[in-house]
């Protein structure tokens, strides 16, 4: 069965750089945001929270799923496929707020999922009042508000750090290895924009899946209460479940293409161009273009492969990051555009 993410206590800067961030392993650090003025109003009521959020909202109207109680807050696909299970609207945190606790003793009242609003636009001073302890103030936050919701198992290109602040909130993940397991639904129709399992990790359907068995075994499960924060590392596969009336999260972002201003291009966007490009070839092939990989991309952590051309010679592999990705943008543009006109 799966076993409990490491918890870690009174974590330091120090520990977070040096030993958490290094080992690239999920993370339980315990109470670290417990002393946000936004936690202890939180912990204090719903009313109070409702007060502290609506003293700052900017009135700003954040992307909302809403998802009728039959669903049992699962989001996903439609039976028939022919869309997703939810309706789209746009409100201000304040009105999801007195809704979530106007309807929070009702068991059938619509489930309610406002997912990765910036901070910064609806929630201009909430950064100052309540810093993150281990993260510059590059990394951009984003809020999280509902009630009993579960966005299925996906994975993220960047780092994470998933702060509860009202409500509490069960993760389960699974490294990048397990990804044969999880019953990966279709890259480029997704219902919340990354790739997710179709497996419903509280309580799998082992007949329809039966790899995900393994998986489980293999899992880790986080249970969060309210200043708790979870590290989940780049692209490791994580179920979420809001188990409370009124939960409320924060997290940020970073080494990937999103979360800051300096991101990098989606890893995602290659994976679908090899889809285009590799996957047809014959097997031999494609065991040929592996070897590529490995030494042009996933083994090449220096110069020294490129210690016997020239440096102005080296093209776009010599160039520095931005400069490289402008380039291999405006290669990839062309090469594509060709390839339609033919």
């Amino acid at each position: 069965m799966a076993e409990a993410v490491k918890c870690w206590h009174n974590v330091t800067l120090a520990q977070w750089q040096q030993e958490i961030m290094p080992a690239a392993k999920p993370a339980i650090l315990k109470g670290l945001v417990k002393h946000w003025p936004v936690v202890q109003r939180a912990v204090a009521s719903a009313e109070s929270l409702q007060q502290y959020i609506a003293a700052m909202d900017s009135g700003w109207q954040v992307d909302t799923l809403l998802l009728a109680a039959q669903t049992a807050g699962r989001i996903g696909y439609k039976p028939d496929w022919a869309g997703f299970n939810y309706e789209k609207r746009q409100y201000p945190l304040t009105a999801i707020l007195a809704q979530l606790q106007k309807t929070k003793t009702d068991p059938q009242a619509v489930r309610i999922a406002a997912q990765s609003a910036l901070v910064s636009d609806c929630l201009p001073d909430f950064t100052s009042e309540n810093p993150n302890p281990l993260l510059p103030r590059t990394v951009i936050p984003r809020i999280w508000l509902g009630n009993m919701v579960t966005v299925p198992a996906h994975f993220d290109d960047a780092d994470n750090l998933a702060c509860v602040v009202a409500g509490k909130r069960i993760f389960t993940l699974f490294a990048p290895e397990q990804v044969s397991n999880l019953y990966i639904g279709p890259l480029d129709y997704t219902p919340t924009g990354a790739p997710i399992s179709l497996v419903d990790f509280s309580q799998p359907d082992l007949k329809r899946f039966p790899k995900a068995a393994e998986a489980l075994q293999q899992a880790q499960v986080a249970e969060l209460e309210p200043g708790d924060v979870l590290y989940i590392p780049a692209l490791w596969w994580h179920q979420v479940q809001s188990t409370a009336a009124i939960n409320l999260l924060v997290n940020y972002w970073w080494n990937g293409s999103i979360g800051t201003a300096d991101s990098r291009p989606a890893p995602l966007n290659a994976l679908l161009h090899s889809l285009l490009c590799l996957r047809g070839l014959p097997a031999p092939q494609r065991q040929a273009w592996n070897a590529m990989f490995r030494h042009f991309i996933l083994n090449n952590s220096s110069n020294e492969a490129l210690a016997h051309i020239p440096v102005d010679k080296q093209g776009i592999q010599g160039q520095g990051a931005f400069a490289a990705e402008d380039a291999l943008t405006r290669w990839l543009i062309s090469s594509l555009t060709r390839q339609t006109d033919v």
